[in-house]
């Protein structure tokens, strides 16, 4: 896995979080956290994890590399 994959699915963790929270308490944490959903860093969290999403897009067409007999991939 690439590392901007992996730092999507970072962010992709946190948006999930932070939905269940909304979905679950009425408790938005990136907004809490940063100073309400107006704010510059609230706004920057979540357009990150908009990219992320798109980002992850890319996932689902993928190829896996194949394994090959002695555990080796190519």
């Amino acid at each position: 896995m690439r590392v901007i994959d992996k730092i999507a699915l970072l962010l992709l963790i946190i948006g999930g979080i932070n939905w269940g929270s909304i979905g679950i308490f009425g408790f938005d944490f990136v907004s809490w956290l940063f100073g309400g959903a107006g704010s510059v860093l609230s706004r920057i969290i979540f357009t990150l994890v908009g990219i992320a999403g798109v980002w992850a897009i890319s996932l689902l067409f993928r190829e896996e590399p194949e394994e090959v007999s002695d555990g080796m991939t190519r």
